[in-house]
């Protein structure tokens, strides 16, 4: 199951349709908020996050699973247009399991996620 925090309807949409076709079960938020809470009460195997969000954004929401015991340990992917070296430092400095960058690179897309839930289960 992957949870899916965006709130750009059409990337909401590219990503779940491919994550589906797939055969990947997944779950949608369209805020940092709601993403927090389903990944709570749903602990998926990977939350996709878009890093701009309309309320916390997403460095905030990924610091919010992973300061509660039951989602610390659930890999979380920077999903997001904010691509600037200084955007990916603070990405991987917040500790982020990897960055897929928008727009989406499909085979990037899928072999990003592949290679981080075979890592999760290793």
């Amino acid at each position: 199951t992957i949870l899916i925090v965006e709130d750009n309807d059409k990337n909401m949409k590219l990503a779940r349709d491919v994550l589906q076709a797939k055969g990947y079960r997944t779950l949608e938020a369209v805020n940092g908020t709601d993403g927090v809470a389903l990944a709570l009460a749903h602990r998926p195997d990977l939350v996709l996050m878009d890093i701009q969000l309309p309320d916390i954004n997403g460095v905030e929401a990924f610091s919010r699973i992973r300061g509660q015991a039951e989602t610390a340990h659930i890999p979380v992917v920077a999903f997001t247009a904010s691509v600037t070296p200084m955007d990916r430092n603070r990405i991987t400095d917040a500790g982020f399991n990897g960055f897929i960058s928008k727009p989406v690179n499909l085979k990037e897309f899928l072999e990003t996620i592949r290679r981080i839930l075979e890592g999760a289960v290793s």
